[in-house]
């Protein structure tokens, strides 16, 4: 258990101590957010906010995990720590070129829809595949509450995978749209896991738990310049990072689906907008929601982001709850 709080305490004082001079850095270079032009008008006043902060909390979480690593004497580039570290940042690395492309044309469209989805299947593909290979997971779907263990074929877990993969990282990404909101939910998410990885039915399992107890400090320490009001934002960077966590964490248990109830928001947030387009083109213009993704429906109803912020992290701390008993 030292050993993870190891991770925690690193990854927080590092972050908070880097995180005035990377927030400096980036306004110098005016790295700031551009606001979509049909987002809510009431967010024009975040304009230029510094982007691309995820930066902060990935940076931290490699130094507290090679950190616990030496302590240890255990340093491998083929933990499982490592490996789901190493597709987070993957992920991360795709979302900075997003950013930067964005920045470079000033408008916030970065790199095509066609580029990162081919990028992060190719990611996932070779993240579940390292995982296989190195013995950490089986061909098998773990489906929770009903704790039901499916084995098939190798192609088609893989292809599942993918699929499902991918889903989590563009969910994640989906939610970090108002202050604090991704990070406030992510650490609830991440705490679930780190529940599981230690007192669960995972416990004792080659698991990424110092990866977990490092994503903590990290986003803990990255929260007190997110929270309303922001002084920086994460940006893709730091989104599609959160959303390779996510999904690194899931699937080194074989339990992606957990996601579905412990991520509850991920998903309203991503539904939200899928039913908005359907409706939209089914009733030639009418709408279902004021404004997606449903964070910006409940700011339309006169919630602060403070209050969304509190409730759909409580809603995601309950759903942790029962999904652990679930496990």
């Amino acid at each position: 258990m030292g050993n993870m709080a190891i991770s925690f305490i690193i990854s927080f004082v590092v972050a908070y101590i880097i995180g005035k001079p990377i927030i400096r850095k980036l306004q110098q270079m005016k790295f700031g957010q551009k606001i979509l032009e049909d987002g809510p008008t009431w967010h024009m006043s975040k304009q230029y906010t510094p982007t691309m902060g995820g930066w902060i909390f990935i940076i931290s979480i490699f130094v507290a995990i090679a950190a616990a690593m030496v302590i240890a004497g255990d340093v491998s580039l083929y933990s499982v720590d490592f490996i789901v570290a190493a597709l987070a940042l993957v992920f991360g690395i795709i979302g900075s070129v997003d950013d930067m492309t964005k920045i470079k044309k000033k408008q916030n469209a970065g790199l095509t829809p066609v580029q990162k989805l081919l990028l992060q299947i190719g990611a996932s593909a070779i993240f579940v595949t390292v995982l296989r290979n190195l013995g950490y997971i089986e061909p098998e779907i773990f489906l929770p509450f009903i704790k039901v263990t499916i084995p098939v074929s190798w192609p088609l877990f893989l292809c599942f995978a993918i699929f499902a993969i991918v889903g989590i990282v563009n969910a994640v990404n989906l939610t970090d749209g108002i202050d604090g909101l991704a990070t406030s939910v992510t650490m609830v998410v991440t705490l679930f896991f780190i529940a599981v990885y230690t007192i669960g039915t995972k416990a004792g399992m080659a698991v990424p738990v110092r990866f977990a107890f490092a994503l903590l400090g990290g986003l803990l320490a990255f929260y007190l310049y997110n929270k309303f009001p922001a002084r920086v934002f994460m940006g893709d960077t730091g989104s599609l990072f959160l959303g390779g966590a996510v999904a690194g964490m899931a699937f080194a248990i074989n339990a992606p689906f957990a996601v579905v109830t412990v991520g509850i928001i991920y998903v309203m947030e991503t539904v939200s907008v899928i039913l908005q387009v359907g409706y939209f083109k089914l009733t030639h213009g009418k709408r279902l929601f004021k404004m997606t993704p449903i964070h910006h429906h409940f700011e339309m109803c006169d919630w602060s982001e403070k209050k969304i912020g509190f409730v759909f992290s409580l809603i995601t701390l309950i759903m942790s709850v029962l999904t652990f008993f679930g496990m």
